[in-house]
């Protein structure tokens, strides 16, 4: 009964936790939308957030915490990568370019390498991601013992790879409402807003 009851608080925090317009959600939703490698963005988003949050669970967490100069380099690379990528999907709004939905696409290499590397920033230079997996669920499960952490843990996991593949399949859902030049736009400042306003919150922490 323990055991089910450390499941489903890990599943319930990591849902508080996850479900949020954040740099990550952000982006798969857009990959999604523009029917670019959305699967591999979703795993690879996932995979990650499963390893931070057992690394927290190990105990990494409190350590990290405690290393103001680990938090301290990741939180400024965060604020420059977010900076830039703002920039650019408020230079595509005023640019009106957009995809059409309605065609199937042909991503080339180049575009996976892109994609992935994007990816896999804003899922390590966001020291929000290091908050809400390592320090936050480590911090919470750490204190479980052994048995009641692997189920809190794995609850925070199942979280994790339901929600984005929830945005995944979401996304193709309300694809049809972006058929139009001007719904690219407004994600695009959507995009660019939140990017931006994670930014200068790290800053201002900072």
């Amino acid at each position: 009964m323990e055991y089910v009851s450390s499941l489903f608080t890990g599943l319930l925090t990591g849902y508080g936790l996850i479900i949020a317009i954040g740099a990550q959600n952000t982006y798969v939703l857009t990959q999604g939308l523009k029917k670019q490698f959305r699967w591999q963005v979703v795993l690879t988003c996932s995979s990650i957030d499963a390893l931070l949050i057992v690394i927290g669970l190990m105990g990494m967490g409190a350590l990290v915490q405690k290393s103001e100069a680990i938090l301290n380099l990741i939180t400024w690379a965060g604020i420059l990568f977010l900076t830039l990528y703002g920039a650019k999907a408020f230079l595509n709004a005023f640019k009106g370019e957009y995809l059409d939905t309605s065609r199937s696409t042909q991503p080339t290499v180049a575009n996976r390498k892109d994609v992935l590397f994007t990816t896999l920033a804003l899922s390590l230079l966001n020291p929000h991601v290091y908050l809400d997996t390592v320090i936050l669920l480590g911090s919470i499960g750490g204190r479980l013992p052994v048995e009641l952490r692997v189920a809190f843990g794995l609850g925070a996991v199942i979280a994790s790879f339901s929600w984005f593949f929830v945005l995944g399949i979401g996304s193709q859902l309300v694809a049809p409402w972006f058929k139009k030049p001007g719904a690219w736009k407004l994600l695009d400042l959507l995009v660019g807003s939140v990017m931006w306003s994670i930014a200068a919150t790290l800053y201002i922490h900072l």
